[in-house]
């Protein structure tokens, strides 16, 4: 980072941040890409030149663009969000259930119009769960036979892609934009973007500089996050350390998901009391959903994970 190469990013070009978008386009499978400072606005920035105001947009129950973005979706991108349900496994809504969602072509214009689905993968809420591509493939063709746009919001595709054994650019066909993060797991301070034509880029960076995203020195970020695509392989570990993990708290008696990557969700008897005796441990989880969170990255080891059952096993915690 500190001997990046920079330019100035708003005026002419900054070269890292340049290397660092034509890299991730490629590996994401999309003509071009666009550096954010962080994912929340890579997901507006899509949704911003994918919606008009008023227009609704559907999104798995729970997705980050409902929850997790502060309506900004609304506020901003003008957006109208709906749910949709799991009735296909955890973050994962069937076809069916989407098509009805949609509803029939040709509404009069007093209707809502529906122009724009947002798919998550993995999906964050649900414990880092993975959409398989035969699924992708199911949802996008529902969605193009109703006339909509798809944006992914892949700032954790890079576990999806390591859980299935494919490239990220598997998993990212036939969408119109795609967003991805390079602080989750992959260890960059800082940073996301968001990819999709070239036309939609050119359209991209002027929202962009409309939220303040216009980062001038940005090849300093931009150095860590090509570092970052050079990790993605390490994920494996990460997702290895969950399982033990969610094993080793299911053997003391833990009502557990199986993760599929790295992401361990508990469901407990009082979750701020169990919060509070972890904290006192050393152990250290968040709430999510009414759940104890737990995540393994690149920072811990497996020893730590085994620390970490040891402590909880001496609290007496289950």
């Amino acid at each position: 980072m500190a001997s990046a190469e920079v330019g100035d990013n708003v005026l002419d070009r900054d070269p890292t941040v340049e290397a660092l978008e034509v890299r991730a386009a490629a590996v994401l499978g999309m003509p071009a890409a666009l550096f954010t400072p962080s994912g929340t606005m890579a997901n507006l920035i899509a949704l911003s030149v994918h919606l008009q105001r008023g227009d609704r947009f559907l999104a798995p129950r729970g997705a980050h663009v409902l929850q997790n973005e502060l309506g900004s979706a609304a506020w901003l991108a003008g957006g109208m969000p709906d749910p949709l349900e799991h009735d296909a496994g955890p973050g994962r809504p069937t076809p069916e259930t989407l098509a009805a969602a949609i509803g029939p072509r040709g509404a009069p214009y007093y209707v809502l119009r529906t122009t724009l689905l947002c798919l998550e993968n993995t999906h964050n809420a649900s414990g880092g769960a993975v959409i398989p591509p035969h699924e992708h493939a199911q949802l996008l063709s529902t969605a193009r036979q109703a006339g909509l746009r798809v944006h992914l919001d892949g700032a954790r595709i890079w576990h999806a892609a390591t859980a299935l054994g494919l490239p990220p650019a598997a998993l990212t066909v036939g969408v119109d934009t795609v967003s991805a993060c390079f602080s989750k797991g992959l260890g960059a301070p800082v940073g996301s973007v968001v990819a999709g034509s070239a036309s939609f880029v050119e359209r991209a960076r002027r929202m962009r500089q409309m939220l303040g995203g216009g980062v001038r020195q940005g090849g300093v970020l931009a150095a860590a996050a090509l570092v970052a695509l050079d990790r993605i392989g390490d994920l494996a570990e990460d997702h290895e350390k969950a399982r033990k993990l969610s094993a080793g708290l299911a053997e003391l008696g833990w009502e557990v998901n199986t993760p599929e990557t790295n992401i361990v969700l508990a469901r407990v008897a009082d979750l701020a009391v169990t919060l509070e005796s972890l904290g006192a441990l050393g152990v250290r989880a968040s709430a999510l959903g009414g759940r104890v969170r737990f995540v393994t990255h690149r920072d811990l080891s497996m020893a730590d994970v085994e620390e970490a059952l040891r402590r909880i096993k001496a609290g007496g915690h289950q």
